[in-house]
């Protein structure tokens, strides 16, 4: 038994209610058993009891045993002077508390107590991969529908901390999220810091020279150091070091990785084409905030590298001549991880809820992203037919699933209390 389990125990009623006595020898009827607390106080608020003949309403707390009620001090604590009931799991000393105790551990059905355990010690890849295949489509859905809103809402509180370090500066803001999400997984964190270490001011004056946007990029991602053969880098050499001393700049120490990429992935490549669509780009994040046909969306993030890149693929090193286009695949990634968060956020922000049915709107119409969480959903055979279902799973994979809290979880609930 864990304080977890029996606060589920109590929040959905799981236990005999025949013949219900506290330690007092008192009847009790629990009309409510209060909403469940997850800030400082007793475990559950306003609930509804009634013990003999005499109606009570305020706080209960639980406990796995009653000592704990003294070992945790809450008798000279204020916020618990409204607690009208004690829930124990096991009774283990006597109090004297001026309310009634109620014991459950002999009211509890074990097949609930082995389904919990069985789920607990399952070392599969998610705790109910042997049941989840009998949940109805109908719980899904709404499961996955809060899911989501749960994953916008971490993503705004993230992006509202980076709001308040720039005072609110939605442009800036979206600027580093841009960039961060360009470096993709493996160079996120740099791409953000190189992003942070140029002022949106500085990129605007200079935006209409795509090779002094991409003298600022590669030089401050620490690119355009030693010595060069060709034409380019030398000109985007000179270039930065003239625009270093100008703003005194200060280089991030960034660590740019290359290893196990396909070359379209380069770091270097997607430098090129970030500095394009600050290039191509004006007031980007009105523009998209205006807009709501996603397809329009897009074409804004349809960028090319300049000519350059079109035979390179890193610096002083010629390729075979391939278009370095911004692909769908990475197209699709900037929208689900840039666009529609920040979409979320805003409208969040402005207390807008067309913006936030919108940014959820454009991952209905998304593809769904494919990834090893993704697939391990699919063949236990969860739909995932779009980026809608694929963050609301990844939400869940990552903030439940690994985390075994399937009691605060629809799925776990629902498998939980059938027998």
């Amino acid at each position: 038994m864990t304080e977890r389990l029996l606060q589920y125990i109590w929040q959905f009623q799981q236990y005999n209610h025949s013949q219900l006595t506290t330690l007092e020898s008192e009847l009790l009827q629990v009309s409510h058993p209060g909403s469940f607390n997850t800030n400082q106080g007793p475990d559950f608020l306003d609930a509804k009891i009634r013990i003999n003949n005499t109606t009570w309403a305020g706080s209960i707390e639980l406990h796995l045993l009653s000592s704990h009620w003294k070992v945790h001090g809450h008798s000279n604590d204020h916020h618990y002077n409204n607690v009208i009931l004690h829930v124990v799991w096991v009774h283990d000393t006597e109090l004297h508390l001026p309310f009634s105790t109620l014991e459950l551990q002999h009211r509890v059905p074990k097949w609930l107590l082995q389904q919990y355990q069985a789920l607990m010690q399952n070392p599969g890849f998610i705790p109910c991969e042997n049941r989840i295949q009998t949940i109805q489509e109908l719980i899904w859905v709404s499961w996955k529908t809060r899911l989501l809103v749960e994953r916008m809402m971490d993503k705004t509180a993230h992006i509202v901390t980076w709001l308040q370090e720039n005072k609110f500066h939605w442009e800036a803001t979206l600027w580093w999220l841009m960039a961060r999400n360009f470096g993709a997984v493996v160079n996120s964190d740099a791409f953000e810091q190189i992003a942070r270490s140029i002022p949106l001011s500085i990129l605007s004056k200079h935006k209409h020279q795509i090779n002094q946007v991409e003298a600022l990029l590669f030089g401050q991602a620490g690119l355009l150091q030693g010595n060069f053969e060709e034409h380019y880098p030398i000109m985007l050499q000179k270039e930065y070091r003239f625009l270093m001393k100008k703003y005194s700049l200060q280089k991030p120490k960034v660590n740019i990785k290359m290893l196990r990429m396909r070359p379209s992935n380069f770091p270097t490549v997607r430098l090129a084409q970030l500095a394009m669509l600050v290039h191509q780009s004006a007031h980007l994040f009105s523009k998209f905030i205006d807009l709501s046909d996603l397809q329009e969306v897009k074409q804004l993030l349809e960028v090319t590298a300049n000519d350059y890149w079109h035979v390179h693929y890193v610096f002083d090193n010629p390729a075979k001549f391939n278009e370095k286009k911004l692909g769908s695949q990475m197209i699709n990634h900037i929208l689900i991880n840039t666009l529609v968060p920040i979409c979320f956020a805003y409208g969040d922000h402005q207390q807008n809820s067309q913006l936030k049915e919108k940014a959820m709107h454009w991952l209905q119409q998304l593809p769904a992203e494919k990834n090893s969480i993704c697939r391990g959903y699919e063949l236990l055979g969860i739909a995932n037919h779009s980026a809608f279902d694929s963050q609301a799973l990844l939400q869940l994979n990552q903030q439940y699933c690994q985390k075994k809290r399937c009691l605060d979880c629809s799925i776990g609930n629902k498998l939980l209390s059938a027998q």
